[in-house]
């Protein structure tokens, strides 16, 4: 679904179903935004922040999480303090994500 609003808002988009799959393709097309779900299989996306943060660092990071066993609040205390740009509680609105977008593209 976030795929298709970013489409739909003119963005070129290039999707991964986790953050062992998102690394490889982010070496592969180095995209100017990353935006990543908190929680998830292979790699979680706090260590995925701190991966692309490394090599990265100019690279802007907005992080999407509802929580899990803790809230979702906590998991997005930790993202930004790791170095995500952006923040975004679920569920969200799709003009939440396009005006995050436009705070990470046009600071």
């Amino acid at each position: 679904m976030l795929a298709l609003i970013l489409t739909k808002l003119g963005y070129e988009v290039r999707e991964a179903c986790n953050g062992k799959e998102a690394i490889k393709l982010f070496d592969d097309s180095a995209p100017d935004v990353v935006l990543t779900d908190l929680i998830m299989p292979e790699k979680e996306g706090l260590e995925t922040i701190a991966e692309i943060r490394q090599s990265h660092p100019h690279v802007k990071i907005i992080a999407m999480s509802g929580g899990g066993r803790v809230s979702a609040v906590d998991h997005l205390r930790v993202a930004k303090a790791m170095g995500a740009d952006q923040i975004l509680a679920k569920p969200f609105s799709n003009e939440a994500v396009a005006a995050a977008l436009e705070m990470v593209l046009n600071p």
